[in-house]
C-alpha cells in the first residue's frame, strides 16, 4: 500500500554550508588546479631550450623571481613551462640570438572552454554539496522527529479502495459491529436519502472492547466498504516534546480530512489523548490536555454533512473524559467483544483460507476449546498450525496441527529434553490425575478433553485441560465451587498418595483464591454478605484489576468467607479421591506409561 506522505524541506544551514565551501573552492582550489598545468623545471633545462631553439615565448613576473616560458617538447607540442630566475646577464643577449623569434608577452596556461569551467566550478560541486545536504538532513530528521515538519499530523492516507484492502467480508466474529457500522456505509455511498428527511450522519462512533478482537481491522473495513480515503493515526503519534504540537497536529489532520470528504479518520488508542482532563502534573497547561482540547473543538466545528466521520478504538473506555463521549462527538459506542463459539468458528475459517488445509478438519472442535480466545489468538493459532506441518515436512494442516497449537499458546512448547526425575514424574502424574478425578466425579463441571505430563516452556510440568460442550455465558453459584474443588484436586491427590505437599500446585491456589473471592465481592454469592458489592472492577478489557470497596473490618470478614470457601472444596475434592482410590492409582499409572491421554481414553478406564 503506497501512503501519501509530507513533503519534507531541506535544512537551510546546510545550503548555506555549502555556499561558502564552493566559494572557497573556486578561490583556492581551482587556482592550485590551473597552477599544476604548469610543468617546473630547473634552470639548465630552460637554458637548453633557448639553444635548442624550442622557446617561443618567455615572461618573467613581477617580482623577476620565475620566468614563464612556452616551448616544444619532444614531439613538437607547445606547453608551459616554469623555472627559477637566476643571475644571468647574458640571458638577454641568448633569447635575441635564438634561432627562433622569441617573443616577450605574458604567458597564460591553456584555459578550458567557458562551458566546462562553469561545469567543473560551478554545477557539478553544487550538485554534490546539495546531495550531501539532503542526506545529512534526512538523517537528522528521522533522528530528531522531523524538526521541519512542526505541526503536521503523521496520519497515513488510504486514498484507494486497493490501498486499504479490507471490506466486512475479511472481519468474521462481529455481526453486531459491523451492523452497527453498516449504516455509516450506507450514508457515505447514499448521502442524500439522509439528508432528505433532515438526519445526520453520526460524527464518531467509538469501538470498544479487548485487545485483538479486531477494532482496526472493523475501521479498515468501512473505508473499504464506503470507498472513501481513510486517514489512520495513533493516539500516541499526537503526543509531543514541544507544548502545542499535539494540537497543531489536530488541526492539520483535520485541515486534509475536510479536503479529501467524505472520508474516514481512525484514530487508534485514543485514551494516550483523551483521558479525563484534571489528572495531569502540570493542570490546564499540560500538552496532553491541550491536544484533547482540540481536539473537541475540531469535532464540534466540522460540518457532519461533508461525510467526515471520526472512528476510534481504545479499550479502556473509563479513562475517556466525558466531553468527548457526548452525542455530536462520538455519538455511538459500538462494542466489539471477544467472539462467541459461532464467531471463533467464522473467524478461524476466515484465516484458514491462507494456508492449504487437509479435508478433515473440524473448525467446531477448535472454535470449542478456544473459549475466551480474541481473533488474533485465533490468527497466531492457525499461523502456530501452519509452522508445525512446515516443521514436520507436511503441506497441508491437519487437525493435529491445529489442536497441538492451541497447546502451544496456552501452555508454550514442549520440553522434551526436560530432565525430571521418576519420583517427580509419578508426583506430576497423581497430581493431573487428581484434576482430572474430582472433574469428572462433579455434575457441575465441565468435560476432561486432555492430561499430559510433558513439561511446556510456559513452565507447567503437566496440566489437564477441560472444555465444554457448549458455550457458557453464565456461571451458577454449584458450577464455581466445583471449579475450585477441582483446582484443588491436584494437592488432594499429593496428600493422600504421599502424605506431602509440593510447590506445584501454585498456579492452582491462585485461580481457586480468585474465584472465591469473585464469588464473595462479586457475584453476590456468600450466605454472609448476599448481594453485596464489595469490590469495584478497573479496566475491565485489560485484565480486570480490582480494588475492595469496604472497610477493613469488612475485608477480614471476606478473608475468613474466602478461605472457608476453599477449604470446603479441598474437603470435597479429597472425599471424591478417597471413594474412587482405586481408579486414581490406575489411571496414574496409565498416564506415566502414556505421558498424555486423551479425555476419551480417561473416561473409559474410569467407567470400565
Amino acid at each position: 500500500m503506497e501512503e501519501e506522505k509530507n513533503p519534507k524541506k531541506p535544512l537551510i544551514f546546510y545550503y548555506i554550508i555549502s555556499l561558502i565551501a564552493i566559494l572557497l573552492l573556486n578561490a583556492i582550489v581551482v587556482p592550485a588546479v590551473m597552477r599544476k598545468r604548469v610543468t617546473e623545471v630547473d634552470y639548465g633545462q630552460f637554458l637548453n631550450a633557448i639553444e635548442r631553439g624550442r622557446v617561443r615565448r618567455v615572461e618573467v613576473d613581477e617580482t623577476q623571481t620565475h620566468i614563464l616560458f612556452v616551448a616544444e617538447d619532444e614531439a613538437g607540442t607547445e606547453k608551459v613551462y616554469t623555472t627559477a630566475a637566476m643571475n644571468d646577464p647574458d640571458l638577454v643577449n641568448r633569447l635575441y640570438n635564438s634561432s627562433t623569434n622569441i617573443s616577450f608577452t605574458r604567458v597564460v596556461p591553456k584555459q578550458n572552454s567557458p562551458l566546462l569551467s562553469l561545469l567543473l566550478t560551478w554545477i557539478i560541486p553544487i550538485l554534490i554539496f546539495w546531495g550531501l545536504g539532503q542526506l545529512l538532513a534526512r538523517q537528522l530528521q528521522n533522528r530528531m522527529g522531523n524538526v521541519m515538519a512542526f505541526g503536521k499530523s503523521n496520519a497515513k492516507i488510504y486514498v484507494e479502495e486497493a490501498q486499504v484492502g479490507k471490506t466486512f467480508a475479511d472481519v468474521a466474529g462481529q455481526d453486531e459491529a459491523k451492523e452497527a457500522l453498516t449504516e455509516i456505509v450506507d450514508f457515505l455511498h447514499d448521502p442524500e436519502k439522509y439528508t432528505a428527511i433532515g438526519a445526520t450522519l453520526p460524527k464518531g462512533a467509538l469501538l470498544v472492547g479487548p485487545p485483538g478482537t479486531g477494532k482496526t481491522l472493523l475501521a479498515q473495513a468501512v473505508a473499504g466498504e464506503a470507498k472513501v480515503p481513510f486517514f489512520s493515526i495513533s493516539g500516541s503519534e499526537f503526543v509531543e516534546m514541544f507544548v502545542g504540537m499535539g494540537a497543531a497536529k489536530v488541526r492539520d489532520l483535520f485541515k486534509q480530512a475536510n479536503e479529501k470528504a467524505p472520508c474516514i479518520v481512525f484514530i487508534d488508542e485514543i485514551d494516550t489523548i483523551g483521558k479525563k482532563r484534571g489528572d495531569g502534573a502540570f493542570g490546564g497547561h499540560d500538552e496532553r490536555e491541550q491536544t484533547l482540547n482540540q481536539l473537541l473543538t475540531e469535532m464540534d466545528g466540522f460540518d457532519a454533512r461533508k461525510g467526515v466521520v471520526i472512528l476510534a478504538a481504545t479499550n479502556r473506555p473509563e479513562s475517556l473524559d466525558k466531553a468527548l463521549l457526548r452525542p455530536g462527538r462520538f455519538d455511538r459506542r459500538i462494542p466489539v467483544e471477544l467472539p462467541d463459539l459461532n464467531g471463533r468458528e467464522a473467524i478461524l475459517k476466515v484465516h484458514a483460507k491462507k494456508v492449504k488445509l487437509e479435508g478433515d478438519i473440524d473448525f467446531t472442535a477448535i472454535a470449542r476449546a478456544t473459549a475466551g480466545a480474541s481473533g488474533a489468538d485465533l490468527a497466531n493459532i492457525v499461523n502456530e498450525a501452519a509452522l508445525r506441518a512446515v516443521r514436520e515436512n507436511r503441506t497441508a494442516v491437519s487437525q493435529r496441527d491445529l489442536e497441538e497449537s492451541i497447546e502451544v499458546i496456552v501452555a508454550g512448547y514442549e520440553r522434551k529434553n526436560a530432565a525430571i526425575s521418576p519420583k517427580e514424574k509419578e508426583i506430576i502424574a497423581y497430581h493431573e490425575i487428581g484434576h482430572a478425578l474430582v472433574a469428572a466425579k462433579q455434575t457441575e463441571s465441565a468435560p476432561v478433553h486432555k492430561i499430559t505430563i510433558v513439561p511446556r516452556t510456559s513452565g507447567a510440568l503437566g496440566y489437564t485441560m477441560q472444555v465444554d460442550v457448549d458455550e457458557r455465558n453464565l456461571m451458577s453459584k454449584e458450577e464455581a465451587f466445583s471449579r475450585i474443588a477441582t483446582l484443588t484436586g491436584g494437592r488432594a491427590a499429593e496428600q493422600l498418595i504421599f502424605n506431602s505437599i509440593t510447590t506445584g500446585a501454585a498456579n492452582d491456589i491462585e485461580q481457586a483464591t480468585r474465584i472465591a473471592r469473585a464469588m464473595v465481592t462479586r457475584f453476590g454469592m456468600s450466605d454472609v454478605f448476599g448481594m453485596t458489592a464489595l469490590e469495584t472492577v478497573t479496566n475491565q478489557y485489560l485484565g480486570g484489576d480490582t480494588s475492595l470497596a469496604c472497610s477493613a473490618e469488612t475485608a477480614a470478614k471476606i478473608d475468613e468467607e474466602v478461605i472457608g470457601l476453599i477449604k470446603s472444596a479441598h474437603e470435597r475434592a479429597i472425599s471424591i479421591l478417597k471413594d474412587n482410590m482405586d481408579k486414581l492409582h490406575e489411571l496414574a499409572q496409565y498416564l506415566l506409561d502414556k505421558e498424555t491421554i486423551s479425555g476419551e481414553e480417561f473416561m473409559e478406564i474410569l467407567n470400565r
